[in-house]
């Protein structure tokens, strides 16, 4: 298969006889990725899995509405925050309703997680960002992880540069002052 060319990818959308083979290269090219980015967000191998499988559903579905004003991975990673933002509000009910902190069950999961492979440091870091807001907690992720530039960011989360920085620069504040207290 060729490298992936967004130009080609959406020349082959526009086509009906096309628009299947367009859209698995999408999904080949930005699978793992926005995986990792879901599961960072809701830490279950699991879940990961089925709100990735719930992005490319939503695309597919919503494929002629994409007009190519942005680049798939920011349409793509919209639809995946939204997603994550759904299921944690839902999860979040669940668990308030069950018990005080819901926050103790998500670490549960993820120190019982057997798909977790990180060492004692990441599961520090991955704890600490549990602390965060869910918002901070995805420019966090988007900015350290995928290292994705402000400008990118604010596409994805409709959110202006200047609130993006600021909320990167508290989220930071926040997980160091949590790994400090672990120490």
């Amino acid at each position: 298969m060729n490298p992936y060319n967004e130009r080609e990818v959406l020349a082959l959308l526009q086509e009906e006889d096309t628009l299947r083979k367009g859209f698995e290269r999408i999904v080949a090219q930005y699978g793992e990725q926005l995986y990792w980015q879901i599961r960072r967000m809701v830490l279950s191998h699991d879940d990961a899995n089925d709100l990735l499988q719930n992005t490319f559903i939503k695309a597919w579905t919503n494929i002629d509405y994409f007009r190519a004003e942005s680049k798939i991975s920011t349409w793509l990673y919209r639809i995946a925050m939204n997603e994550c933002i759904t299921f944690l509000n839902k999860q979040r009910a669940t668990n308030t309703l069950a018990m005080d902190a819901p926050e103790a069950t998500v670490i549960d999961k993820l120190e019982s997680d057997t798909y977790f492979s990180g060492d004692q440091i990441q599961l520090a870091l991955q704890k600490a960002l549990l602390t965060l807001p869910e918002k901070q907690r995805m420019v966090f992720n988007l900015k350290y992880y995928q290292e994705m530039k402000y400008e990118e960011i604010s596409e994805i989360l409709n959110t202006s540069v200047g609130a993006l920085k600021a909320s990167y620069h508290h989220a930071v504040k926040k997980i160091e002052k949590f790994l400090e207290s672990i120490d």
